[in-house]
């Protein structure tokens, strides 16, 4: 069994019963301001760049910045991914699964492993949301250097701001504009792996 596979069965097997546990009881040291808490969950970014969906101690650091909604999709995706392995038992095939090699609070390729973040505005939605644009790099130089932005959705829920969804921001590179809760729902139908027909969506 490859390398690759044994991770991504790692993470499918990996319960998010911890991460739904700090979804249901956000610690008291989290910020308490939206800017604040997306400053705080970017530091957590850049400093562990996780890849695919957080788990063992990446997850306990990840889980209480996230809203009951998306740890909810995120349980979702890794059912969908294990019905997937279900379906392909062929430890050969590479699951077509777009979340497992990216960053999913970034995006995907260098993308996934942003170097450095800064938080450009805040702009409050008259739902009662926040949108923090925050930009990110990737590079060592000025000339190499990559920018990109993306848009973390901030909602308020039992007296705590928690991160509800991620937007991949148009840009020179990415033509459209992609969701993270979207890109978890690549290719599944709940807790089952369909695939994408003619369509696929992902992080790209």
């Amino acid at each position: 069994m490859s390398l690759l596979r044994c991770v991504i069965l790692l993470q499918f097997a990996m319960p998010l019963a911890l991460g739904q546990a700090a979804g249901n009881s956000k610690p008291a040291s989290l910020p308490h301001q939206p800017e604040a808490l997306v400053r705080s969950l970017y530091a957590e970014v850049v400093a562990r760049h996780p890849i695919g969906i957080p788990y063992g101690a990446d997850m306990r650091i990840f889980a209480p910045y996230l809203s009951e909604g998306l740890l909810h999709r995120i349980d979702l995706a890794i059912a969908c991914g294990t019905d997937w392995s279900r379906q392909h038992p062929d430890p050969n095939l590479k699951p077509e699964i777009g979340w497992l090699e990216s960053g999913l609070f970034s995006g995907d390729n260098e993308r996934a492993t942003p170097q450095t973040f800064r938080i450009e505005r805040m702009q409050s939605e008259q739902d009662g949301s926040f949108r923090a644009y925050v930009r990110l790099t990737w590079g060592t130089t000025q000339e190499k250097q990559l920018i990109w932005r993306v848009a973390v959705v901030v909602v308020r829920a039992n007296g705590h701001f928690l991160v509800d969804d991620v937007i991949y921001l148009k840009d020179d590179v990415r033509d459209t504009e992609g969701r993270l809760s979207e890109a978890l729902s690549s290719g599944c139908d709940g807790p089952r792996w369909v695939g994408f027909g003619d369509k696929r969506n992902s992080l790209k």
